[in-house]
């Protein structure tokens, strides 16, 4: 939970009426998300009431900005469902508030799911598989920016944090990865604009019917199969309410997969690198949780993640000889 920069009201109601959206009559922090401060911003128009949300980004540039926007965009004008910006008159969707770059994007209906079902896992399969095909004709590049290059940079700085047998874990999935990146198979592997942060708390539905990603300030070029781990790594686990489980759950496993492959089939590369690529959404995010952990930022609402869940999904994967076929085997599901 996290709002790093208080936007004076009235500030944000100038760029409300800026983008014809109405008057601004509610400004509230959002306690989700630690990267960007975010608001929900309540305006009146023609005698509604419209709710958006209001971005302040606080790592990301003027320069880096647009990919993401653009994406969005892009993505939006194909049928996927995700925010859409806002505009000025002058065709802008990047704006300045307190200094700091800043966006206003639609508000997605309904609330996340915490607790997914098989119905909950179908839908983002499918809907994850058409915004991977939409973005194939996407004109702007950035590469993914937490990928390998930012995990090789980031490991020196949370070892000493660590506990010996933590170290060792970090260092030689590290070296895993650094070498599947290398393997002639990881070249083959389909790309191109991936989500990559797509966690439970970035969908919303309104009961099983899905309503839309969000949160695409993570975005990048990657491939297919790595914001599709990341996804498996969150969606088709064990959810304790404590958030302390990791153990693997096939039946939700199967039906994301299939909801996937029904609209893009997996390649061969694709399935022979899936066990590493679970891997790597794993030390992915245990690294920028570590990172959050130990090194935070100030802020006014801030409550950083528990590292310790993705060291445990790392060990849940290593702990698997095939993924294909743990994801497909059966397994005991708390009641």
């Amino acid at each position: 939970m996290a709002v790093y920069t208080d936007v004076p009201f009235a500030e944000a109601a100038a760029l409300i009426e800026r983008l014809d959206l109405g008057v601004l009559t509610g400004l509230r922090g959002i306690q989700g998300g630690i990267e960007n401060t975010n608001y929900f911003a309540t305006c009146e128009h023609d005698g509604q009431t419209h709710e958006h949300v209001l971005t302040v980004f606080e790592r990301l540039g003027f320069d880096q900005l647009p990919y993401y926007l653009r994406l969005m965009q892009h993505l939006a004008g194909k049928g996927i469902p995700v925010p859409a910006p806002a505009a000025d008159s002058q065709g802008e969707i990047l704006h300045t508030l307190a200094g700091k770059p800043a966006a206003v994007v639609t508000k997605l209906r309904g609330r996340s799911e915490l607790t997914p079902g098989v119905r909950h896992c179908t839908a983002v399969g499918g809907t994850l598989a058409r915004m991977h095909l939409a973005g194939r004709d996407f004109a702007l590049s950035q590469p993914n920016l937490r990928g390998l290059s930012w995990w090789n940079e980031t490991v020196p700085v949370v070892l000493p944090h660590l506990s010996p047998a933590q170290n060792e874990l970090i260092r030689a999935e590290l070296a895993y990865q650094n070498h599947v990146a290398a393997l002639p198979a990881y070249a083959a592997l389909p790309r191109g604009p991936v989500h990559a942060d797509l966690f439970r708390d970035n969908v919303m539905f309104e009961g099983e019917a899905l309503t839309g990603f969000f949160d695409f300030y993570f975005a990048g070029q990657d491939t297919w199969l790595f914001d599709l781990a990341v996804c498996l790594n969150d969606w088709c686990v064990v959810h304790a309410a404590d958030a302390t489980d990791g153990r693997h759950r096939a039946d939700l496993a199967q039906a994301f997969l299939s909801a996937y492959e029904a609209v893009r089939p997996l390649t061969a590369a694709e399935r022979e690198l899936l066990p590493a690529m679970l891997r790597a959404g794993a030390l992915r995010f245990w690294l920028s949780r570590l990172w959050d952990w130990f090194l935070p930022r100030e802020a006014s609402m801030l409550q950083p993640h528990d590292p310790g869940h993705f060291e445990r999904v790392l060990r849940e994967r290593l702990a698997r000889a095939d993924a294909l076929d743990l994801l497909r085997a059966p397994c005991a599901v708390p009641a």
